[in-house]
């Protein structure tokens, strides 16, 4: 699983012109499936993301986190992340798992997410053409990959 987390002032998804998710500020969270990732990949990531300390604190320096700063979460499916681009200029994305694979994931994902930052967590549409919209503020753009925990 990789998540690419950007610390936004706000942030929001589309899809067909309706507002799907917005948030204010908090983290966009653009999140990648592969077919080999677990239930124990997304508790990690999960736990990492809801405890990322980015956030400034008094003196400016990241040691809060979403919980510290009352922060959301706008949680985008992003297959591309998964994108092998060594041949060719046309990527591939045979690793990004497969939807009957990958939704289950997601939709989990989200209701960890909740679970852990007792917030609900926002949404795109999974498999839409989303418009995302953000500020990123900083900019703090983080990845995380499950296969890299240590």
């Amino acid at each position: 699983m990789r998540a690419v987390l950007q610390r936004v002032s706000e942030a929001s998804c589309k899809v067909n012109g309706k507002i799907t998710g917005a948030i204010g500020l908090g983290f966009l969270v653009l999140l990648g499936i592969e077919d080999a990732d677990t239930a124990e990949d997304l508790q990690w990531l999960a736990q990492k993301i809801a405890n990322m300390r980015v956030f400034s604190d008094e003196n400016d320096l990241m040691n809060k986190s979403l919980a510290d700063v009352d922060g959301r979460i706008l949680l985008i499916s992003q297959f591309t992340l998964f994108a092998q681009t060594k041949k060719g200029n046309r990527p591939s994305f045979i690793r990004a798992a497969k939807p009957e694979k990958a939704i289950p994931l997601y939709e989990q994902m989200i209701l960890e997410l909740e679970k852990l930052t007792g917030k609900k967590t926002e949404t795109g549409i999974f498999g839409a053409d989303m418009k995302i919209s953000l500020v990123n503020d900083g900019p703090v753009t983080i990845t995380i990959d499950t296969k890299n925990k240590e």
